[in-house]
């Protein structure tokens, strides 16, 4: 069995590498590290996983705290002037749009109301629908379509109507 550090390892081997996966069995103990990338809207699942990864399974390297921690703090910096920020309630991808061919829920500018649905957060196959929870103008789109997401990330600025 690998320790934590040697898993840790691994993942940062195959972000760092840029790899699509790697998996490694020892022993009856069986790894496998997903990489993902980021999709732009329109691509379909299979050519997606055909392009250079992001790990998905484990938390992200320090390059990626690193980009996302400017994120948060313009967040909090627009929330303090704009409205309330709805942060990611799971770990998971981010989703615009129910499907590859189909529209995002929302864009920039658009109306929305309360308990109305923004996005897909998948977690562990699971596509976890998040609803608004006020109404108002969606001033910002925070994460990108099939961006990995953590806990708490501001996912949409929105204004109160």
């Amino acid at each position: 069995m690998l320790t934590f550090e040697q898993i840790k390892e691994l993942i940062d081997l195959v972000w760092e590498r840029g790899l699509q996966g790697l998996e490694i069995e020892r022993q009856g103990f069986r790894i496998r590290i997903d990489g993902r990338v980021e999709i732009p809207d329109r691509v379909t699942v299979s050519e997606a996983r055909a392009e250079v990864p992001r790990p998905a399974s484990a938390s992200p390297g320090p390059e990626a705290v690193e980009k996302a921690a400017p994120a948060q703090k313009k967040a909090a910096e627009e929330t303090a002037v704009n409205g309330h920020v709805l942060k990611s309630p799971i770990v998971g991808t981010f989703y615009r749009a129910p499907n590859p061919e189909a529209d995002p829920y929302v864009k920039k500018g658009d109306e929305v109301k309360e308990g109305q649905v923004l996005c897909i957060v998948e977690a562990m196959k699971l596509m976890n629908e998040i609803e608004s929870d006020q109404a108002g103008v969606i001033e910002e789109v925070y994460a990108r379509n099939a961006q990995a997401v953590e806990f708490g990330e501001p996912l949409f600025l929105i204004r109160p109507a």
